[in-house]
């Protein structure tokens, strides 16, 4: 089996570091880019929220009062960076959501379908959870390396997600990129910068070293870039980071 080089790094609540968290937003376009759109979208939710996939449950402080948080995810959660199960989420095999038909009012689902081996099923299942006119947020990777293998599925498209979502029972399915080609550059360099960071192997370091060192203020200046670039709405939407959805049930 293919070993990852580098393992993600699991997300934490914003507020258990306010400072750590802004200065991942800046390193980490991906992170930058779901918080962008998820924690607006999340201060809309009302009544009680699902959290498939919860982790460890970084953005339930993101729901208004009038929100009620309930987080499941599947029993093999370490397999996933996750710390020991939690007490407060609820974990399940992965396919029947242990809720009735009809529950909740608001779902989101994080970084999470590209690790499903049937997402079309999944979809369908937090459907039936789902009352009628609810809300579900969804983010997705689109350029992202390889990540928490074996458990590494799928990378969708546009046209794929409103396909998903339109046969799984939503209506009124808004499809958004995160980020565009330049940020999908930037955050490329900055794996390669982490991959040729020195190591305790000297050998493999006497070349990486200079690699690291030319590479670190092309890095920087591609970051600035990236970030600019996000403000103003620059580069080409046909390659971004990921996708954040925003589905209706039908």
């Amino acid at each position: 089996m293919t070993q990852e080089s580098f393992k993600p790094i699991s997300v934490k609540a914003p507020s258990d570091s306010r400072w750590m968290f802004a200065i991942r937003c800046l390193v980490d376009l991906q992170m930058k880019t779901i918080a962008e759109y998820l924690r607006p979208a999340m201060a809309t939710l009302r009544g009680r929220v699902l959290d498939v996939g919860a982790g460890e449950s970084p953005w339930r402080e993101w729901l208004p009062a009038n929100a009620t948080y309930h987080g499941i995810d599947v029993g093999n959660a370490d397999d996933f960076g996750m710390q020991a199960q939690r007490p407060d989420i609820t974990y399940y095999d992965g396919r029947t959501i242990p809720f009735g038909d009809g529950e909740f009012d608001g779902v989101i689902c994080i970084e999470v379908l590209e690790h499903v081996e049937q997402p079309d099923a999944l979809i369908t299942e937090i459907a039936r959870c789902m009352k009628p006119g609810a809300t579900l947020l969804l983010t997705v990777p689109w350029s992202a390396r390889r990540h928490h293998i074996p458990h590494d599925y799928h990378r969708f498209t546009r046209e794929r997600l409103l396909d998903l979502f339109r046969a799984g029972g939503f209506s009124q399915v808004d499809v958004r990129e995160r980020g565009t080609d330049i940020l999908v550059i930037a955050n490329k360099l900055i794996v390669l910068n982490a991959r040729l960071m020195p190591s305790r192997n000297l050998l493999r370091s006497l070349w990486t070293l200079p690699l690291f060192i030319g590479l670190v203020p092309v890095t920087l200046s591609f970051l600035c870039v990236a970030h600019i670039a996000d403000a103003v709405g620059a580069g080409a939407k046909e390659d971004p980071l990921g996708y954040f959805v925003r589905a209706t049930k039908g």
